[in-house]
């Protein structure tokens, strides 16, 4: 018998202890465990075919209840990119293995296309390695918190799931994208006061106003707020809808940058939207306020007053009943709080992959290519990829994130030669074609640029194609 801080213990309980911790089973080791995928969007499935054509276990988390259940989100908008740069190479190997055929390879698809055409059959091939409803909250490292050292990379991940259940992993790919995180209407990257009570009355980037939403907007005063391409191809749809007043509010001083070369643009279709928008906004049918710094809401039956209020404390204001925030997305890393990652603190993103996203410098196409070294953290074995490892940063395609992947997954599979030999190749414009746009434009109309690498579906009357950008980059 001893005594103890605890109390009084028994060899007789001190050997039932011991026999009882022996009939459990061993942990297993790290190396035996699957690579969790979280995300079934393109850069997900891309990773889980990468993992499946390397024979390494994986399962893919998808919270939603539908693969591609974000790009589901925004159907009915058609990508600038065609089918060509928007399948990865695994995947398409996988499929046709299985008798699928590709697209046309210059067709660009819309966001229902992508997921029926594309991400559908493909997940159709992992059979229950893809669950669905499965939403992560939390990733750990089993028995350890972020600050203890001493034996962490020799240990499981842990990850926790909505419902309670615990899944330990070898590795993570987070891929869960930026889509359920968009950025606030407040002007300093803070939420306007009132942002959150105005929530019914407030729309992310791309409703469906010509479509799903049409009964929402039509008749009612719009406020779109943002200068990107999102912003102009809503404040386009919005045009088509009678008897619907729109306001249109930017922080610069003019439109330009949104406008774009107009017909001096090397990409017709961008240079299209530009003039055709700025033509709204002279005859009138756009109302243009600038100098708009968001600062606060305040709801008035089904009415809302925004309330600008710029550097220098001036203020002014504008009441309307809708409200589309086209003011971008940003990553949510919260689920990672326990590992320890390295992020740039600007962007968000890594601190190695920064300098080559930034979209100061940089459009989608002139990122050059990179891999599992950029996308490292100095927690051993966990990546965030795709657009949620860009951060802020909108200059990401999906081309992008299919390389990023396959380097991830060369290196898990301890092929360091092929994950470190990385490659992209893309036009220096990016993968929006200007040609092959306009090519399409013949058949189907305008597919317009919207922040983020994406087009609208096609609007009507207007002949020439392109694709458009928010910020100065084709992709955002």
């Amino acid at each position: 018998m001893s005594d103890g801080c605890c109390g009084t213990t028994t060899s007789t309980t001190a050997a039932v202890e011991v026999e009882q911790v022996a009939t459990h089973a061993a942990p297993r080791a790290p190396g035996a465990l699957p690579v969790v995928v979280i995300g079934a969007g393109p850069v997900g499935l891309a990773a889980a075919a990468h993992l499946a054509a390397r024979g390494l276990d994986f399962v893919v988390l998808e919270a939603g209840q539908q693969v591609g259940a974000s790009v589901a989100q925004w159907a009915h908008v058609r990508v600038f990119s065609p089918w060509r740069y928007n399948i990865d190479g695994a995947a398409r190997r996988l499929l046709e293995a299985d008798g699928w055929s590709a697209p046309d390879s210059d067709w660009l698809p819309t966001g229902a296309e992508l997921i029926a055409d594309y991400l559908a059959p493909l997940a159709k091939l992992f059979g229950d390695k893809v669950r669905l409803g499965a939403k992560v909250t939390a990733i750990s490292r089993l028995g350890f918190d972020r600050v203890r050292s001493t034996g962490r990379d020799d240990v499981p991940f842990l990850l926790r799931l909505s419902d309670g259940e615990e899944l330990r992993a070898r590795a993570v790919i987070d891929a869960s994208g930026t889509y359920t995180t968009p950025s606030v209407l407040g002007a300093s990257g803070l939420p306007a006061y009132g942002e959150h009570e105005a929530s019914a009355c407030i729309d992310h980037a791309l409703p469906d106003v010509l479509g799903a939403d049409r009964d929402t907007y039509r008749g009612k005063h719009t406020l779109v707020v943002g200068a990107g391409h999102s912003a102009a191809t809503t404040l386009l749809a919005l045009a088509e809808l009678e008897d619907t007043p729109i306001t249109w509010a930017i922080r610069a001083t003019n439109a330009d940058r949104t406008y774009g070369g107009g017909e001096a643009d090397a990409l017709p279709a961008r240079g299209a939207l530009g003039t055709r928008l700025r033509a709204h906004v002279d005859s009138g049918r756009i109302s243009l306020v600038t100098g708009f710094y968001t600062h606060s809401i305040t709801e008035n039956d089904d009415q809302v007053t925004v309330t600008s209020r710029d550097p220098s404390g001036a203020e002014q204001s504008v009441t309307a009943e809708r409200i589309v925030a086209a003011t971008g997305y940003r990553p949510d890393h919260s689920i990672a709080a326990e590992l320890r990652l390295d992020l740039d603190a600007i962007l968000g993103s890594t601190r190695a992959l920064a300098p080559l996203i930034d979209p100061n410098a940089h459009s989608c196409g002139t990122v050059p290519a990179h891999g599992v070294d950029e996308l490292a953290h100095p927690e051993s074995g966990y990546y965030a990829v795709g657009v949620k490892s860009y951060g802020r940063a909108p200059t990401f395609l999906m081309a992008t994130g299919y390389e990023q992947v396959r380097s991830v997954v060369a290196a898990l599979a301890g092929d360091w030669e092929a994950a470190r030999d990385v490659q992209l190749d893309l036009p220096e414009t990016g993968v929006c074609s200007s040609g092959l746009v306009e090519a399409q434009e013949r058949r189907v109309g305008l597919a317009t640029g919207i922040s983020g690498g994406l087009l609208t579906a096609p609007l009507p009357l207007v002949t020439v194609g392109g694709d458009g950008d928010g910020g100065g980059g084709c992709c955002g």
